[in-house]
């Protein structure tokens, strides 16, 4: 009889008649959770590590990353800063964080020289990258671990309305020699030979000369970096037929992030800390 009474109970229970017992069925054990599993993200091929000095993997090119540039108008100057303040502990700082309504926005991105009209005038060379903010012309350029190589300039279209530019240096200009900090400089020469410069025929000797001169504090509208490199290049231009020139561009470079900042002079410039720039650039995201 006691057995027959707890199948009546279960059975009133399966038919969902309630009785002051309690009828519900055993809870059934469940699985503990698994411990969250984080994505694993891909590491750094470069990480700044301040220690004063540009190795060649802190300046490496990394192709078909896209960066963006807040850049000066076109054919307008632009005041600039190269001195910066300096605090009672010989700190440097370029605070360059001024928003300027009328800059525009210039994407850069580092692409393989494979595949372009020119590629065939220097078979050494790696990637390119655009010279101006139009974009018309592109430098290029290789990389190892002496120097950042800039083997010369071409138009970004074969025919373009202005003229095809077509010049390789008879070597390669080493533009940055690796490893460079402060009180680091070095010239080179190229030579261009049966070049083309917007249509007509062109030679000319090119000297830069470059010179790492100091390590500060660089303040841009979107961006701290705590601390970059100025560093001076100047170049002379002299055609074999036409007036020798010099500009100067001073360059901010940070580690592994490349050039942050630059101020281009406007042509002649006499004074090394000039005030006005032809061109001012600057990492950003947006005018």
């Amino acid at each position: 009889m006691r057995n027959l009474a707890l199948l009546s109970v279960s059975r009133a229970c399966a038919l969902g008649v309630v009785f002051a017992c309690s009828c519900s069925e055993p809870p059934i054990a469940q699985p503990a959770p698994a411990a969250y599993e984080a994505e694993a993200g891909a590491p750094l091929t470069c990480v700044p590590n301040l220690d004063g000095m540009i190795t060649s993997n802190e300046l490496a090119p990394s192709l078909g990353i896209p960066e963006s540039f807040l850049v000066s108008p076109l054919g307008q100057t632009r005041a600039v800063d190269l001195d910066g303040t300096m605090n009672a502990s010989g700190q440097i700082t370029w605070d360059w964080s001024t928003s300027y309504a009328d800059d525009g926005a210039d994407q850069v991105e580092a692409e393989p020289i494979a595949g372009r009209w020119y590629a065939a005038s220097f078979p050494n060379a790696q990637f390119v990258l655009p010279y101006d903010a139009a974009h018309t012309l592109e430098a290029i350029y290789s990389h190892d671990d002496q120097a950042l190589w800039l083997y010369g300039l071409a138009s970004a279209t074969q025919s373009p309305a202005e003229g095809q530019t077509l010049y390789a240096y008879a070597a390669p200009v080493a533009l940055y020699k690796f490893p460079f900090g402060p009180g680091s400089t070095s010239t080179s020469v190229g030579q261009v030979m049966n070049g083309t410069l917007l249509g007509l025929p062109y030679a000319a000797t090119d000297t830069y000369v470059t010179t790492d001169d100091a390590i500060g504090t660089m303040i841009l509208p979107d961006f701290t970096f705590t601390q970059v490199h100025r560093v001076r290049t100047n170049l002379t231009n002299a055609p074999v037929v036409g007036a020798t020139s010099t500009t100067r561009q001073v360059s901010f470079i940070f580690e592994c992030f490349g050039e942050v900042a630059r101020a281009t002079s406007q042509t002649n410039e006499p004074n090394v800390d000039f005030t006005t720039a032809a061109e001012q650039r600057r990492l950003g995201a947006t005018p």
